[in-house]
């Protein structure tokens, strides 16, 4: 009875700042702010950090209640923007979209862009309405959780991270996956570590002593590569000139609500990790569902589940990193951190001290969120054929004036020419490749895992003062290397069915040709 009592004290709060919420002002705030953000992540190289840590000046003067609105509809907006670029191009507009490209390009190629995303942005709202519910009424029992994963938990959910590579193959060689999975890994490495800012790979070279910027990674691997594979294409792909539906017939949505579910749930938890962040728990889903699903065979060529597994994750993951940030003051994602970074400006201190300080300040949070929720999905469908539209346009024209676009993304980072360089680098990289027939994703989620498992893993040993038997004590750590045990027997096993049927066909081809 008492935890009823408080679901329900919990539900009157959340309603009564809705109510509060439904002003003039407000509501132009969150669906201008919506619309921005939008905008934003479906340009490459723009990601909800960099756009809320622009806003956060221009939000100083407003109250409290605002910019907490404002702020939040620029963050989800952006989370979901990034599904239009990884759909109509192939180059995902956010990090956390880039799970979205492997069945969302195809589907457009198809001539189902306008279903692709439509159906990413149901998911998307859906994973943000599950995380705010979760938020509300089980943050306590997700924030146990996430206490719980000190150093070695979290090098090893990396290590987990990166063995998930040998399923991004798209139903090839395992061992590929790996390779690109920690070329990327190696890649992390370069620049001043973390802990003692002592340089690593760098060559003497200043640029790198920052290491490599994740975004000109993710353009040049995804963007640059795409471009220079387009242009030895003889005879270019055609998309059907039909926009067709944008919304999917619930008959086709209801079998996708398991796993839109389950990747809520992975959203969340991920999200209530600090430093996990969107990507993570993105890739995290969309290796799951390919596992799970009794279509999983069908991931990476056009799926509409694995569509929506990445889709619902990402931003499942922002009500997940808003517990860790309430309870704690630690965010759970980096465009969180830029939140607590407003707030704090504005007086308000997240913390244990919350609750006493702040009493309405969750409420408000949950509300603005499913506010914002509600105006990304109204601009995003209204946006829907318009940005479909872009497909009727050769790839030949339309990817010149992309890449400009991509070079300023790569460039506003850092704002450094450098950065450009490492595009273009990234891109060659990435080109090769594909040519030889390797997986690109691994890559980039490499590059993302990276600096969390080096540094998790030598401040765990610092802790332990070099020892690695205090891993064998901690519960969590077991159930995560018994996954990872999982996973490399089963690539193993795929890697060697894979060979043997290579070894097959290229025998019945000798045979035919005798």
């Amino acid at each position: 009875m008492e935890i009823l009592h408080l679901l329900a004290d919990e539900a009157v709060q959340v309603g009564s700042s809705l109510l509060g919420a439904l002003n003039p002002t407000i509501l132009a705030l969150i669906f201008g702010g919506s619309l921005l953000g939008l905008l934003v992540g479906a340009i490459p190289g723009l990601t909800a950090t960099m756009a809320l840590a622009l806003l956060i000046n221009l939000s100083y003067g407003m109250p409290l209640e605002n910019a907490v609105a404002f702020l939040l509809a620029v963050y989800i907006g952006a989370v979901s923007g990034g599904l239009n670029a990884a759909i109509m191009i192939n180059i995902p507009g956010t990090p956390s979209a880039a799970a979205t490209c492997l069945d969302g390009f195809p589907l457009a190629k198809e001539g189902k862009g306008g279903l692709a995303i439509g159906t990413g942005l149901i998911a998307s709202f859906v994973g943000t309405i599950f995380s705010i519910l979760v938020m509300i009424f089980l943050s306590p029992l997700v924030y146990k959780i996430a206490l719980r994963f000190g150093h070695w938990e979290l090098f090893l959910l990396a290590l987990f991270g990166i063995m998930i590579c040998g399923t991004l193959s798209a139903g090839k060689d395992p061992l590929k996956g790996w390779i690109v999975g920690f070329l990327g890994f190696a890649a992390a490495m370069v620049g001043m570590e973390q802990i003692f800012a002592y340089p690593r790979l760098t060559f003497n070279f200043l640029q790198l002593k920052g290491g490599i910027p994740l975004i000109p990674a993710l353009i040049g691997v995804f963007g640059i590569s795409e471009f220079l594979a387009v242009l030895q294409e003889n005879v270019a792909y055609k998309i059907d000139g039909k926009v067709g539906k944008i919304i999917p017939p619930m008959k086709e949505f209801i079998p996708l609500i398991p796993s839109a579910i389950r990747s809520g749930v992975i959203g969340v938890v991920i999200g209530a990790i600090p430093g996990a962040g969107e990507d993570i728990g993105s890739w995290l889903s969309y290796d799951v569902g390919k596992r799970r699903s009794k279509q999983g065979h069908k991931f990476g060529t056009g799926s509409y589940e694995g569509l929506v597994c990445s889709e619902v994750a990402n931003n499942a993951v922002i009500g997940g990193a808003m517990i860790p940030l309430l309870t704690l003051a630690v965010p759970g994602s980096p465009p969180s951190a830029m939140f607590l970074a407003a707030v704090w400006l504005h007086g308000v201190r997240p913390g244990p001290m919350l609750n006493f300080e702040n009493p309405g300040f969750l409420p408000l949070v949950a509300a603005m969120l499913i506010l914002g929720s509600f105006a990304m999905l109204f601009w995003g469908l209204a946006l829907a054929k318009p940005m479909v539209a872009i497909l009727k346009i050769k790839r030949e024209i339309l990817l010149p004036i992309v890449i400009p676009l991509t070079v300023i993304g790569a460039y506003a980072g850092g704002v450094r020419i450098f950065d450009v360089y490492l595009m273009l680098a990234f891109g060659v990289l990435g080109y090769i490749l594909r040519q030889m027939d390797y997986p690109l994703a691994p890559l980039v989620l490499g590059l993302i895992l990276g600096p969390l498992a080096d540094t998790s893993f030598r401040r765990a040993l610092q802790q332990s003062r070099g020892a690695i038997m205090p891993l064998l004590e901690r519960p969590i750590g077991l159930l995560l290397l018994l996954c990872i045990a999982w996973l490399i027997w089963t690539g193993i096993k795929r890697t060697r069915q894979y060979y043997a049927e290579q070894t097959a066909r290229e025998d019945g081809e000798e045979l035919s040709a005798e």
